[in-house]
């Protein structure tokens, strides 16, 4: 129902549903607040969003005051609510007068300072000196964990970071002690903080009591540039902002969109900074005598070519591993097709994932925002807080309104909601199992780890049939789900970088004597034995200091790159930073690779290889938009499946903070490490 208000004199029409505050965003009038947030829970703490409603005997709290609590006036007129006058400006000014009453007078050696909510509101309402003659308060700070800093004496009690803890990320590890000036937030029992989530209280607290412990003292936010991007640390594609200053990247936040992160990132995300500029591979290498030794890049692509004139196309290989962009592996796919060569692979964990029964049955087709219209979930295989914390906080959000039942098939987790646990194996994937009589809208979700079986064809079939029973296959809603651990798995699939029958996958090429020469395209979690191994990467990990010759290349943050995440949705990142002495970007690597080899692929820049990239694949058209896909096999893959068998599901990720080159290179990620395996040794 609409109901028509009064602003500042102005007329609006709003729907009744919603809180003062919001309408006033609406109308495009700012109101000042702390502890308001859009997504949390409303608390009235700070009464900074005090406005006069008339009839009322004194300013109204607008973060909770509804429209449909606005009354008309005596003779019907309309409810009239004023941001402007004197009365709110006076109650605004004491709001925050109380507020500066313990704060220290610290901004010089605040890392908050430029970005700080209490100083651009004192900017507005705050007095040039201070009434208060007392002591102040003072508060011990907090150790809470290697990720966030605390200052407690500059809090100001908002409790967003407590609403977060419970309500987002679901550990409840924050909340408040004491009363009135003697309150404090803090860790019940004094200790660390357990979610991979937890680094968002650091944007989310509006004053400089929560800050970026690695970043602390690091930069001014005024010194940095600022370049929109992606995350690939997951499947999901989270939007980010890279803040820069010269070449090095200084520290990660996140970017607002609704439709994938909303305004959270992962702990991994934000962090992982540190180790893009360690363990850099600067220059290229070959191993002579056992040893690797530094090159130019002449003497690389030399020694390359000669390598690629012996061996015969059918003895090369190539698998892409999981941060590759979709043009790195259309030009490397486009050069190994010229050479007759189809040992390629993006799946280097060996998974049986496969295109051959369309899109449908590899992406997440519910999508990531469409959790929230869902009633009931079944998760096969997968631990959604681990293999992606931010879409386990959309499924958290819409557990909590209590329209959206669970159950879980694999390994217990704790995920941060409830879930009705009905086994550990493919067989407990039994709709008997489950009361989904009544729901509508069922998301399957299947994570990446049951693709890693050699059943995984077979426990598909069984969810697709299912799916088709609970009516979770329709035109207006498709509720089956693949959850994606890798950035570059469904770009790769959609480019069918995927070796032809009967040659060889990721996991025979390893150790297959049928391959003589095997690209690494910044592929490290595959251990390969053949006779020669190229690397093109980044860091020195696992597959650099395994391979022959290395190339090398830039990471994520230094070029720009086109992305599909689960959900088939093409994003891209862009470069804000150059890669670190002799390294180049991974696509021009590749040109110059076939140029050598007197296979030229004759392109110049980027915008070239996009353009040829859309034109043969007109799925990479449309940035930022979702291509649906179809089951176009999808009565051969029930009709020939077999019974799957009684093996339990397993979850691959051992350690959350250390599943990638860039993350294993962070001391960052390798403090979080420590500290959760001694918690957890001490837990038992």
């Amino acid at each position: 129902m609409s109901k028509k208000i009064l602003i500042n004199g102005n007329e609006f029409d709003f729907e009744d549903n919603l809180t003062l505050i919001q309408a006033l965003e609406i109308a495009d009038i700012e109101v000042p607040r702390f502890c308001y947030h859009e997504k949390l829970s409303i608390a009235g703490n700070c009464r900074m969003c005090l406005v006069e409603v008339k009839g009322a005997p004194k300013p109204v709290a607008s973060c909770h005051y509804s429209l449909s609590d606005l009354r008309p006036g005596p003779n019907g007129e309309l409810p009239e609510v004023y941001t402007n006058t004197d009365i709110v400006h006076t109650a605004r000014k004491g709001a925050m007068e109380f507020l500066l009453v313990n704060h220290p007078l610290d901004c010089p050696i605040c890392d908050q300072g430029g970005e700080c909510d209490l100083q651009d509101q004192a900017l507005h309402y705050g007095i040039n000196k201070s009434r208060y003659k007392e002591n102040k308060r003072a508060v011990e700070n907090k150790d809470i964990g290697p990720l966030v800093k605390t200052v407690m004496t500059r809090c100001i009690h908002c409790t967003r970071c407590v609403r977060f803890t419970s309500e987002v990320a679901g550990t409840e590890e924050l909340g408040a002690i004491h009363r009135g000036e003697n309150m404090e937030i803090t860790t019940y029992l004094e200790k660390g903080m357990t979610s991979e989530l937890q680094g968002n209280v650091i944007d989310l607290c509006p004053v400089g009591a929560l800050t970026s412990k690695p970043y602390e003292f690091h930069a001014r936010p005024w010194e940095l540039d600022k370049t929109e991007s992606i995350d690939v640390m997951d499947g999901i594609g989270s939007n980010i902002r890279i803040d820069s200053k010269g070449t090095e990247v200084m520290r990660i936040i996140p970017k607002y969109n609704e439709d994938i992160n909303e305004e959270w990132i992962s702990d991994k995300t934000r962090f992982i900074w540190d180790g893009l500029k360690t363990q850099r591979i600067d220059t290229p290498y070959i191993r002579e005598s056992g040893k690797l030794k530094p090159v130019s890049w002449n003497d690389a692509f030399n020694k390359i070519k000669d390598l690629m004139r012996e061996v015969k196309p059918s003895r090369i290989g190539c698998v892409a591993g999981d941060m590759v962009t979709a043009e790195e592996m259309f030009l490397m796919k486009t050069l190994l097709d010229k050479i007759g060569c189809s040992n390629y692979d993006c799946r280097q964990d060996g998974s049986n994932l496969t295109n051959k029964y369309g899109r449908s049955s590899y992406i997440f087709n519910p999508t990531i925002s469409g959790i929230e219209d869902a009633d009931a979930m079944v998760i096969i295989g997968s631990n959604p807080r681990l293999e992606s914390p931010v879409l386990n906080a959309r499924i958290r959000k819409r557990w909590l309104t209590g329209e959206m039942k669970i159950y879980l098939v694999g390994e217990k987790y704790d995920l941060t909601y409830d879930y009705n646990h009905i086994g550990v194996s493919p067989g407990s994937i039994d709709l008997k199992k489950m009361d989904l009589k009544n729901c509508n809208k069922i998301i399957w979700l299947i994570g990446d780890d049951v693709f890693l079986r050699d059943d995984s064809q077979d426990i598909l079939a069984n969810v697709v049939k299912c799916a088709q029973q609970t009516s979770s296959l329709r035109d207006d809603w498709n509720g089956l789900g693949i959850l994606h651990k890798y950035a570059s798995r469904v770009a790769g699939l959609d480019l069918g970088f995927l070796p032809h029958e009967p040659n060889l996958n990721a996991k025979t090429m390893a150790n297959s004597e049928n391959i003589d020469l095997m690209f690494l395209l910044e592929a490290d979690e595959i251990k390969v034995t053949n006779k020669y191994k190229v690397y093109i990467g980044s860091h020195g990990d696992k597959g650099a200091s395994n391979a022959d010759i290395i190339l090398p290349g830039a990471c994520y943050t230094e070029k720009n790159g086109m992305y599909m995440n689960t959900e088939g949705r093409l994003q891209q990142t862009n470069q804000a930073v150059f890669p670190p002495g002799n390294a180049k970007d991974n696509w021009t690597i590749i040109v110059e690779l076939a140029n050598r080899i007197k296979k030229s692929l004759n392109y110049t820049n980027l915008d070239d290889v996009r353009k040829d990239l859309k034109k043969k694949y007109p799925i990479f058209r449309d940035l930022y938009e979702i291509t649906k896909g179809e089951f176009v096999g999808i009565e051969t893959l029930c009709k020939n499946n077999k019974k799957a068998s009684d093996k339990k599901f397993i979850n691959s990720i051992s350690d959350f903070y250390l599943t990638n080159p860039i993350s294993r290179s962070s001391k960052i990620m390798a403090q979080c490490s420590l500290k959760k395996n001694i918690r957890e040794s001490i837990d038992g």
